[in-house]
């Protein structure tokens, strides 16, 4: 068997034990060994072949794994829960005030309350915006 052959198995195996670790290093060592693989089928020298193993897999670790980690993992954030309801669009179903009332969020009816004391009444077919979630209770904001 030949020294690229070994290379090129040793490069996938790595890669597929990749899914599992889920890290980013057994993909720079698999493509390292595969590196290697070319080394061989070009100078059949086997410390040729490990020297660029050696070397790719470094520089990829180095290199390229801190940016492909980065740009995976930093993906965009997705609120959930009560977070994904932060300055969502509501109507008034029952008039708002600082005590009591109730709007229609997301497809329900949730009971909700004006920010601020000094805000006047909230009348029923108005949009308001939901600034947080207390409780069960939306504390929402006439739209100007």
């Amino acid at each position: 068997m030949s020294w690229a052959l070994v290379w090129l198995i040793v490069g996938i195996a790595l890669m597929i034990a990749e899914v599992v670790s889920g890290d980013f290093v057994l993909i720079t060592l698999g493509v390292g060994a595969l590196f290697g693989a070319g080394a061989d089928v070009l100078t059949g020298n086997l410390f040729v072949d490990v020297a660029v193993f050696a070397v790719a897999s470094v520089g990829m670790l180095v290199l390229v794994r801190p940016a492909l980690k980065r740009r995976l993992l930093a993906g965009p954030t997705h609120h959930t829960g009560i977070d994904a309801l932060i300055g969502a669009r509501a109507v008034v179903v029952s008039t708002v005030d600082f005590e009591a009332g109730q709007v229609k969020l997301a497809g329900d009816v949730w009971s909700a309350r004006s920010l601020s004391e000094h805000h006047p009444p909230i009348q029923p077919g108005t949009p308001v915006t939901v600034v947080e979630i207390s409780g069960a209770t939306a504390v929402v904001s006439a739209e100007p």
